[in-house]
């Protein structure tokens, strides 16, 4: 069977897709699998799972504290598999991992490979993964278990690196708004508008998604008209820390993407 990310993205050619990260354990321990099928009932069409870390380098204040609130409620990788694995005949859409290399090792990558199988993960995100180590080490292991492993490339990106990235990768290309850290902005400015055009003008074999900074209808359509769709993170993550309910925080989320 092929493997869900490609699934998506080879039957949703013609519609903008939406995928939303949130942090496992966070706001609440057992929170994850309400969440999860709150998201694909409501129409979501992937899932980013945060995998918390206590040192996560990339992200703003308001994923760092959700990391940090959820290693405080307990969660752990091992946990999370369990939730996963419990919910795993349940969920139909795509799920990707999104963690720090650290957690992964310490788990060992081909256990982590094989857990992410047993659980119904499509696929991972590890933002501090280095290529060499990604093409020697964990590809040979991630393509044993069909599990996707994508990468990140930013606007310091160089045409060079994206094309091998576009060569060894499969899935989708992370496509980072800019070279910050995560976090809700109100529009993209002219250099970033460039970056997504010359992105397009390269003809990549992989779809894009574009993530970091979207919350808003200007955000929202600017990644929408230059990638497959658009990865919102810390504004849902307020969201659902703001309501502790899934379905109200994607009611506000939906509104404030009308704006």
């Amino acid at each position: 069977m092929a493997n869900k990310i490609n699934q998506l993205f080879a039957a949703n050619t013609d519609r903008k897709l939406l995928s939303l990260y949130f942090c496992a354990g966070y706001p609440t321990l057992e929170g994850t699998a309400d969440v999860i099928k709150t998201l694909e009932r409501r129409g979501i069409d992937m899932i980013e799972v945060g995998i918390p870390f206590s040192d996560p380098m990339a992200d703003g204040p308001v994923i760092q504290n959700a990391a940090t609130n959820a290693l405080r409620n307990g969660m752990t990788l091992r946990k999370l598999f369990g939730q996963l694995k419990a919910i795993k005949d349940e969920v139909q859409i795509p799920l990707v991992l999104m963690g720090y290399l650290n957690v992964i090792m310490q788990y060992g990558i081909e256990a982590f490979c094989q857990s992410c199988v047993e659980c119904g993960v499509s696929g991972a995100i590890i933002p501090d993964l280095p290529f060499k180590d990604y093409m020697e080490e964990v590809k040979p292991i991630a393509d044993k278990y069909d599990i996707r492993i994508i990468m990140l490339i930013t606007p310091e990106t160089s045409e060079e690196r994206i094309r091998f990235i576009d060569d060894h990768t499969d899935g989708f290309i992370y496509m980072v708004s800019s070279a910050s850290i995560t976090g809700a902005q109100k529009s993209f400015n002219e250099a970033k508008q460039e970056y997504f055009q010359r992105i397009n003008a390269m003809n990549l074999k992989n779809p894009r998604m574009i993530g970091f900074g979207i919350s808003n209808k200007q955000t929202l359509e600017s990644s929408q008209q230059n990638a497959a769709g658009a990865i919102i993170g810390s504004k849902f993550v307020s969201l659902l820390n703001e309501k502790h309910d899934p379905d109200k925080a994607l009611d506000a989320l939906f509104e404030a993407l009308d704006k």
